[in-house]
């Protein structure tokens, strides 16, 4: 008997409505996600999958369908209901970083903590754990304007982790980064992968897709294409 999956969508569609236009960014999606799977979504622009990766990190609501996250249907949960679960069982990365400008790497990723209301203590022990993780504990009082766009990557990715989400939604986590820094944060993902992570990523290279356990190939809004990765 499989476990119940940590994810699952059924029949999950986005319409959007502009002047009177009827734009179906979601057609019909069907997906499971195991925990400790490793997924990649991949597709050309405008295929729907920063949308798809939108409804799976809940900032926003499918048109219809199913959404089902560690056995709670969340598919039709109020702002305030989907802000709690967010911030409890979801870390994002972003293509674009999205630090504080403001505030140290410290502050940075010890933010979500603060909004669960954690004590200082352990917010402080939680974010020290997240930082050696990605390798950037020793610059925890710098500031991103500090930092290579690889470092604010790996402070994001931390970020993201210290609340010890279920799972890690990737938009692009290497779309703003040359090659070599690209491909350190990914040899980061995979590790956080092996260590339990589990990971799904929005990605249009090829390489990065095949980091990942599995493919799902969205085409004009729907899934045409699911395959495991090839061993090698």
């Amino acid at each position: 008997m499989n476990p119940e999956p940590l994810i699952q969508l059924d029949a999950i569609t986005k319409v959007f409505l502009t002047d009177e236009v009827e734009t179906h960014a979601l057609s019909g999606i069907h997906l499971s996600l195991a925990k400790g799977e490793y997924v990649s979504i991949a597709g050309p622009s405008g295929c729907g999958k920063s949308t798809l990766l939108s409804i799976l990190g809940l900032l926003d609501t499918p048109s219809g369908g199913t959404y089902t996250l560690n056995g709670q249907a969340v598919a039709n949960l109020d702002f305030a209901q989907r802000a709690r679960i967010r911030n409890r069982e979801i870390g994002f990365i972003f293509q674009s970083f999205n630090l504080i400008g403001d505030l140290t790497v410290y502050e940075n990723v010890e933010l979500p903590l603060v909004y669960r209301g954690m004590p200082a203590s352990e917010r402080r022990s939680a974010a020290q754990i997240a930082l050696e993780k990605v390798g950037m504990s020793h610059r925890v009082n710098h500031y991103p304007s500090q930092l290579s766009g690889g470092q604010q990557q790996r402070v994001a990715v931390a970020r993201a982790l210290v609340g010890n989400p279920s799972i890690l939604l990737a938009d692009e986590p290497t779309g703003n980064l040359d090659s070599k820094n690209g491909d350190a944060v990914m040899d980061l993902l995979r590790d956080l992968h092996r260590e339990g992570a589990t990971i799904c990523m929005v990605t249009h290279d090829p390489r990065f897709a095949r980091h990942a356990d599995r493919t799902v190939q969205l085409f004009d809004g729907r899934v045409v294409e699911e395959r495991d990765a090839v061993p090698g």
